[in-house]
Formats: C-alpha cells, structure tokens, sequence
C-alpha cells in the first residue's frame, strides 16, 4: 500500500512538474527575452519550485554540500537524472550546460537553454563543438558564467559504470579555468527512468576544485577518481548498495 501511496504522489508529482515549467516559463518569457538576467531567474525560480514540491509532495527533500563556485570554472558533474540538472544549476549564479542539439528545439526548455548561453551539441560530433566553443570563447562572443559539463556524456545510474570523456579533459586544458567536480547519490531517489520517486534526502555535492595546470591524462584520472569516489560514499550514505 505504501508503494503505491507513494507511485501516486510521484505521478503528481510529475503532473505538476511540466505543468510549472510551462507556467513559469510563460511569466518569465517578456524578461527572458528583452535581457539574459530574466532568464538566469525564470530558471533558477523553475529550480527553487521544483525542490520545494518535491519535499511536500513526495517527501523527497534535497541538500547542496560544499561551496558551489561563483566565478568564471567548468564544473565536471555526475549526472543520474533531471533532478540534478536543476539543482546544480540553482546553486550556481550564471550555469550553462554543454546540451543536446535536439534540446534546442524543445518548447521553453530550448528556448531559455539557449537564452542563458547552453551550447547545442550535436550527439557524436562532441569534438566539434569543443572546437566551436573554445572558438568562441577566444573570440569573446561566449557569454560568461560557470560551464557545466557531464563527462560520462549521459545519465548514469548509481551502480553502474560508464567511461568519462576525453573531451572534458581538452576544455580543462584549453581554457586553463578551475574544475569542479560535482558528486551526487539523486539517482538513488530519483531514477532515469519510471514514475517511482523514492523519499528522502538527495544530496548534490561540490568537491575542491582541480586546479588548471596538470596534464590531461593525470585530470582524468583524479577527476573520475574524485566524482566516483564521493559519489559511492554518498550513494552508500542513502543506502544504496551495488551487487
């Protein structure tokens, strides 16, 4: 019966979730448009919404640890569901996502993706846009703010393990900005796929920051080591197990 309690509160949950993003996204349109500042608050008012139904509706409260940056760095994080898509960039002043070009089409979340400086990345041609970016960037046309980036490429569940990404290591080299690795057990509570949410307490986690300057092989490995190491802790922390 309490499964079934709670599959219910989720699919409400749920209901309410793009019901909000169509709403707040429609109140905050006229500012989105005339300036990015509007949209940077449509987004963060999106995320504030979204961690505060959560808790009351389905008991699933969130935590940010550690100090999230608010300076110009590329923030490498671990990605396990939309949850923490909303709660790194809630913690952060002025975050934008490397995204998936389809993304760009999407009513609002496209929209005010690209409004707030996301970068559109069309899936297997990664290696291009790193070029494009940096391109960018050196041409001052890049807006500023804090590069958030997913260095397994995708939604990764607890558990289970994925490769990180060169192409995380080319930014960090190139740019020569501060990583900061990013560490969560969300995907504990908050699954890639379904309707289930689990109750209690996700946690999203910012690590010390790498400091530019190592080789690209010696940043992979202390990146993953990092990310996955907290990650597990965090992950043991909510309870989870792996076989």
């Amino acid at each position: 019966m309490s499964y079934a309690i709670q599959w219910l509160r989720s699919l409400i949950f749920n209901g309410q979730m793009y019901l909000a993003m169509l709403v707040i996204g429609l109140i905050y349109l006229p500012a989105a448009i005339v300036s990015r500042r509007g949209a940077i608050a449509g987004c963060h008012a999106y995320c504030r919404w979204i961690r505060w139904t959560a808790a009351w509706i389905m008991g699933l409260k969130t935590e940010i640890r550690g100090d999230p940056p608010t300076d110009e760095v590329m923030v490498a994080a671990k990605h396990q569901s939309f949850l923490d898509v909303l709660m790194i960039y809630g913690a952060i002043p002025r975050g934008k996502f490397i995204m998936k070009s389809i993304l760009k089409y999407a009513p609002i979340i496209g929209q005010f993706g690209l409004r707030i400086g996301c970068i559109p990345v069309d899936r297997g041609k990664r290696g291009q846009a790193v070029k494009k970016m940096l391109a960018d960037v050196r041409a001052g046309r890049a807006l500023p703010g804090q590069l958030i980036i997913y260095p397994q490429g995708t939604r990764t569940p607890p558990g289970e393990k994925r490769a990180y990404k060169i192409g995380t290591g080319v930014l960090y080299r190139e740019l020569g900005q501060p990583c900061v690795p990013v560490a969560t057990n969300v995907g504990v509570f908050w699954p890639k796929r379904g309707v289930y949410r689990k109750p209690g307490t996700a946690v999203f986690e910012f690590l010390p920051r790498i400091e530019p300057g190592l080789e690209v092989d010696e940043f992979m490995k202390r990146l993953e080591t990092d990310i996955e190491t907290a990650s597990d802790r965090l992950n043991a922390e909510a309870g989870f197990r792996s076989d």
